[in-house]
């Protein structure tokens, strides 16, 4: 910002209430216009200010179209736009986008098809008093009452006089009752594509030469945005039919996008429909989805499981569970058991086409031969069967895994694929962190083709934060105290227990951390088998990296450890990832050692 943008975007803060929306240099629609500011209020309308740094003594001509002014650099004239200008061709760009959607048009009378809401734009001279602006006569070039001056935004300005200034730019005013949240929020996915995940016709179709130079150029996300909640339900939504794949990056929305749809089917189907399986690798992930599908009364509709308590419950179920694996270390018998799920179905002792729908959260985690037995348990007359796949986040090392396509074990999302790189979870500064840790695992390698895995770096939606907390001390006892200490202070700056997660490489780096929070007094719950985790307790959530796949916290804590030895290529890799699913836990701050 300049020294007058950044003071305009004070007073905005300071003289409007909590209700108006504020966006600042922002790219807006197709052609990626920025205006300086756009403000929006839900009774009041739109406004689009351009801004201007300059002296009265910049200024050596100006009229409605032009104005010539010395330049800041070479101090010879130049001509440039007239301000107000490029204030109406901004807000025609955010006109014309917001008036192609018809739940943003007057339905009938005089301003029929016209926006629901009045618009406006105007200019701000921040080095210029009103006195200077009469004086040098400018409202011949530009009408006073579009323009705000230096005098007229200084802090001791009242706020009804600082906004009437601004109301004062409306030409005209029409609409009756005031935008309602959800067209608050069409205004916001319409005019900012880089904070929407695209809808159906371009998610999974050919998408426009328009529409695929939007998400090209759509890069960044405002601090002030906030509406990925409304459109991940938007989406899950509009998904449709058959088998769907969405590989997203860490962050994305993926697990929200499968929260929203399995609600979405589960009120959609018809009475008697079989049940909407949730399948997960990760037990406290599968704990934590649901309780939240529980609290919206959908527990008897939507089943959420884990992986393995779903093969040995369908083995147990009908009786096959094999007797010669009773015995055995857990890993092994689990191996047994899906190994004798998979044939207890291709025998036809174990009916295919069981459930409405199913919906499979991190798919990374799973190896090839279980994607083909679970697209087997789908019903043929719904084949509904969605699929969210990160491959920078696959941390367990299986046979054959790496290399299959999607076709090659039942998948059929041809034209139906697509790829999510926003992280949205994440602030920029975390990020960053993350993609050190990840070292060279972030390189990004296209698919060969839709049907291949690609391997996605992610790209940061622009929310700031705070400094990532590197902690560089010589033990595990000692980098377990600070953390303590650190989290103590992040309660008394406001966070609740339960908002915060320390993430340990091993169990021996919990129970040091558990001991450390303990001499601390923090309350706080060692996750080290199914049933540990309790999403709803307010406590500090302990567990290993691994554990917390899926999960998120406004504050993480992430406790690594050194190797007790030289580790292959391969252990370096499965590392960084691991270290680099730990960091990307956290929406806020990040305390890393």
């Amino acid at each position: 910002m300049t020294t007058g943008e950044k003071r305009l975007s004070e007073r905005l803060e300071q003289k409007l209430e909590d209700d108006y929306l504020l966006w600042y240099d922002v790219p807006i629609g197709p052609k990626q216009t920025h205006p300086d500011f756009v403000v929006l209020h839900p009774h009041r309308g739109a406004l689009i200010l351009e801004t201007k740094d300059w002296y009265i003594s910049t200024i050596r001509h100006a009229s409605r179209d032009t104005f010539e002014i010395l330049d800041a650099g070479s101090g010879q004239p130049k001509t440039v736009s007239n301000p107000l200008v490029q204030a109406r061709h901004c807000a025609i760009q955010v006109i014309n986008a917001l008036q192609r959607d018809p739940q943003l048009q007057q339905p009938e009378g005089p301003h029929q098809g016209q926006l629901i809401f009045p618009w406006g734009y105007g200019v701000v001279f921040t080095r210029i008093t009103r006195a200077q602006f009469e004086a040098a006569e400018l409202g011949r070039a530009i009408p006073e009452r579009l323009v705000i001056c230096q005098d007229e935004m200084f802090e001791h300005v009242e706020p009804e006089a600082f906004q009437a200034r601004l109301w004062a730019m409306f030409p005209h005013s029409f609409g009756k009752g005031a935008i309602s949240l959800p067209q608050l929020d069409r205004v916001r996915w319409i005019l900012f594509p880089e904070v929407r995940v695209p809808q159906q016709h371009s998610l999974f179709d050919d998408a426009s030469a328009e529409a695929a130079a939007e998400n090209a150029a759509a890069e960044r996300l405002p601090d002030l945005m906030r509406v990925m909640d409304l459109q991940q339900e938007q989406l899950a939504r509009s998904l449709g039919d058959g088998h769907r794949v969405i590989h997203g990056v860490a962050g994305s929305g993926k697990t929200m996008i499968l929260g929203y749809r399995a609600e979405h089917l589960a009120h959609t189907q018809g009475p008697g429909s079989k049940p909407i399986l949730v399948l997960c690798y990760n037990e406290p992930l599968a704990v934590k989805l649901a309780a939240q599908l529980d609290a919206k009364g959908l527990g008897e509709r939507v089943q959420v499981r884990h992986f393995h308590k779903w093969v040995y419950a369908q083995l147990k179920a009908y009786q096959q569970l094999p007797a010669y694996a009773k015995d055995w270390d857990v890993g092994r018998k689990m191996e047994a058991y899906v190994h004798g799920l998979i044939a207890a179905v291709d025998k036809r002792h174990i009916p295919a086409g069981q459930y409405h729908a199913i919906l499979i959260d991190e798919g990374h985690d799973f190896a090839p031969e279980w994607l083909k037995l679970i697209t087997q348990m789908v019903d043929p007359t719904t084949n509904s069967l969605l699929l969210l796949y990160d491959d920078a986040q696959s941390i367990y090392r299986r046979s054959g895994k790496m290399g299959f396509s999607l076709k090659s074990v039942g998948i059929q999302a041809s034209g139906r694929t697509t790829i999510l790189k926003i992280n949205y979870r994440n602030t920029r500064q975390i990020l960053q962190l993350a993609h050190r840790v990840a070292g060279s695992l972030l390189q990004p390698e296209d698919a060969q083709d839709e049907d291949s895995i690609p391997l996605l770096a992610p790209l940061g939606c622009g929310r700031e934060g705070p400094e990532p907390i590197v902690i560089d001390l010589p033990s595990l006892p000692e980098r377990a105290t600070k953390i303590a200490e650190l989290l103590a202070d992040q309660h008394a700056q406001g966070h609740a227990w339960g908002e915060m997660a320390v993430l340990c490489r091993d169990w021996d780096g919990m129970d040091i951390c558990s001991r450390a929070l303990a001499r601390k007094g923090l309350p706080h719950r060692v996750r080290k088998k199914a049933g540990d985790f309790q999403p709803q307790d307010n406590t500090i959530q302990v567990m290993t990296m691994h554990a917390s796949k899926g999960l998120e916290w406004p504050v993480v804590a992430v406790l690594t450890s050194e190797p007790k030895e030289k580790l292959s290529q391969e252990d370096l890799e499965m590392e960084s990832k691991l270290a680099y699913v730990a960091a990307t836990r956290s929406k806020n701050q990040l305390i890393h050692s």
